[in-house]
């Protein structure tokens, strides 16, 4: 029987937050791209956390946003709440977080695909890549129909050979009761890609009806809204708001999921995979922090046009009676009704030590991998690597340099060289404690970072590369300016500084001097200065921390030029590393294995000492 035949550019598998991002940007490039998904309702869809951003994932949507990606725009159109985390702290660790309308986020997401020229989407289970001599050629569907393509990007997310379970129950199943896709894991071992078997969990959904909110903390959003995306007009996201909630778990609640630890799929042993560390379930908190007497619960809203409330803190795979004793015990939750039951889904994702600093596997050429296929975790990882990913198709595609950004630059360098250079034992997760240079990686400044490369690549905009030029004339003018801008002791300065809570002058200094100053901002001084230009809110942000950071800014950036220059040291690929005598067999063994691209990125690798890097710079050196 003859099947179906069709030609692309390139070929997606899934439209999570990953393959989103990586078929936007391939279509947006001009190619002609395909996405499939198992089914077109689980677009973008979010089967856990109703949010986008937070701690360091804030920082990964504005870098996705500042290389052209389109997370940061969708969640400006569907998100309920926003909220600036750590504002009492310093703005290397700022990070925006929004609640999003589930529904919504995903409807627009969709809506975006559908018309995107050059890109098509197809519901359909893909069940084997096609690959001959070690390149990839195209996908095969269960249909039996075969896409051919220059490139494939693997998005699969937690859908290969899924599996739901909470209690003895399991159901085989993706997440929200979608199909799972149980054929592809054969083919990729076939290819010689190792696969892994991970784990995360989701808490249950619960009745807002039902709800005693009198019992638990009003979380309202931000008075003033910050948006994700550098396009985003900041007065169009100025909308009202919805509160979240606050409670807390206590002894009573600890002692019935103590009680009932033998009845959960994580101790019984039915459970395979690796969960994730930084992400536990409320049986994993109360075993691991036996001496913690609460943890914290988020009531969250899962949309305005549903009555679901995302129970943040509590996911659970125990059975559904013990659910219900569990939450039931938490203040507010009392008569709670469960609409959606809590659970743990395994799933088959990839060894990401497979894979080169541009997400392309190093056994087939032309295959890229994003998402938590790659054993990360979080919407935002997954759309970050996507993007990567899909930009590293589209070079390869065109015959252009691909884009591999290092830690130095970004937070998504920062994930991706974590992800192919480390030991990866469990699903990964970003954190601001990642990035050894976060004062250099703020999430206010990746525009200024990034969106060259977005612009280079092309899916940055002539007018807004413009912006980022003259945005960083504007800084380095302002910075430079008041650094001259002489003040006196007198009566009018005395006066402000003791309005703004500091200590009087004793001598004349400079404006830049008292913006140093720790309870000073550039705004505080403005009737001190009447030379000062008008300047763009996000300029005036930038300048005000240039200023007040100067010293430890110009720190990082001369540890980041040392860096670089390990960075800049490329090492041979296929090489044999025993051929170098000196080494330590551990560094051997390891060196052979993950095969780094430069010298930089072999001294992060486990097993590789210090003394190991110098045999190496001798070693080529003479080469």
């Amino acid at each position: 029987m003859p099947c179906l035949n069709e030609n692309y550019d390139v070929c997606i598998v899934g439209a999570g937050h990953a393959g989103c991002e990586a078929a936007l940007a391939c279509a947006r490039l001009g190619l002609d791209t395909i996405v499939f998904t198992v089914s077109v309702e689980s677009i973008a869809l979010m089967p856990c956390n109703p949010n986008i951003g937070g701690s360091s994932k804030g920082h990964l949507v504005r870098e996705v946003d500042a290389l052209g990606g389109q997370m940061g725009i969708n969640i400006d159109k569907t998100f309920i709440q926003s909220k600036m985390l750590n504002v009492s702290k310093g703005p290397a660790v700022h990070s925006l977080r929004a609640q999003a309308d589930k529904a919504e986020y995903s409807r627009t997401m969709r809506m975006t695909l559908e018309n995107t020229e050059h890109l098509t989407l197809r519901q359909a289970e893909v069940t084997e890549i096609i690959v001959e001599d070690g390149v990839v050629k195209g996908v095969k569907t269960f249909s039996g129909a075969v896409y051919y393509s220059k490139a494939v990007v693997l998005c699969t997310g937690t859908y290969l050979k899924a599996r739901c379970l909470y209690g003895d129950v399991v159901n085989h199943t993706g997440p929200n009761g979608l199909q799972s896709a149980n054929l592809l894991s054969q083919s990729l071992s076939d290819n010689g890609i190792e696969i892994f078997r991970f784990k995360t969990g989701t808490p249950a959904r619960i009745d807002k009806r039902s709800i005693d909110f009198s019992k638990m903390q009003e979380q309202k959003g931000d008075e003033r809204v910050v948006p994700f995306s550098f396009t985003t007009n900041p007065e169009d996201v100025q909308i009202e708001q919805v509160s979240c909630w606050l409670t807390y778990t206590n002894e009573e609640t600890h002692e019935i999921i103590k009680e009932n630890l033998d009845r959960s799929p994580l101790y019984s042993g039915m459970i395979e995979g690796t969960g994730p560390r930084y992400c536990p379930s409320i049986e994993d908190k109360v075993v691991k922090f036996a001496d913690k007497e609460r943890h914290q619960v988020f009531i969250e809203p899962e949309g305005l046009y549903t009555n679901e409330m995302y129970v943040g803190g509590m996911s659970s795979s125990l059975p559904e009676d013990v659910q219900y004793r569990m939450y039931h015990s938490v203040p507010g939750l009392e008569n709670a009704k469960i609409v959606r039951n809590a659970y743990a889904i395994e799933y088959d994702c990839i060894n990401p030590r497979q894979l080169n600093p541009t997400l392309e596997f190093k056994k087939v050429r032309g295959l890229f991998s994003g998402g938590q296929f790659n054993g990360s975790s979080g919407y935002e990882e997954a759309a970050a690597q996507g993007l990567i990913a899909g930009i590293n198709a589209a070079m390869t595609v065109l015959g252009r340099e691909p884009l591999v950004l290092d830690r130095s630059e970004s937070y998504i360098g920062v994930l991706i060289d974590d992800l192919v250079t480390k030991e990866n034992h469990e699903p990964y997760r970003m954190m601001t404690s990642r990035a050894e240079y976060r004062l250099l990686l703020r999430q206010d400044n990746a525009d200024l970072r990034l969106s060259k490369k977005g612009y280079y690549i092309g899916l940055i905009s002539q007018e807004r590369y413009d912006w980022v030029v003259e945005k960083e004339r504007l800084i380095a003018e302002e910075v430079e300016r008041i650094e001259h801008v002489n003040i006196g002791a007198n009566a009018a300065v005395q006066r402000l500084l003791t309005e703004c809570g500091s200590a009087p002058l004793k001598t004349g200094t400079t404006l830049a001097e008292l913006i140093r100053r720790p309870e000073l901002q550039y705004e505080d001084l403005a009737e001190l200065d009447p030379q000062r230009p008008r300047l763009a809110e996000d300029v005036v942000e930038q300048v005000n921390i240039h200023v007040k950071y100067d010293g430890y800014i110009k720190r990082q950036l001369k540890q980041v030029k040392e860096f670089k220059k390990l960075e800049n040291k490329k090492l041979p690929q296929d090489f044999d590393y025993n051929q170098i005598k000196s080494l330590r067999i551990e560094a051997k063994q390891k060196l052979n294995l993950y095969q780094p691209v430069n010298v930089g990125q072999a001294s992060r690798i486990s097993g590789v000492s210090p003394a190991d890097i110098s045999v190496l710079l001798i070693y080529f050196r003479g080469k």
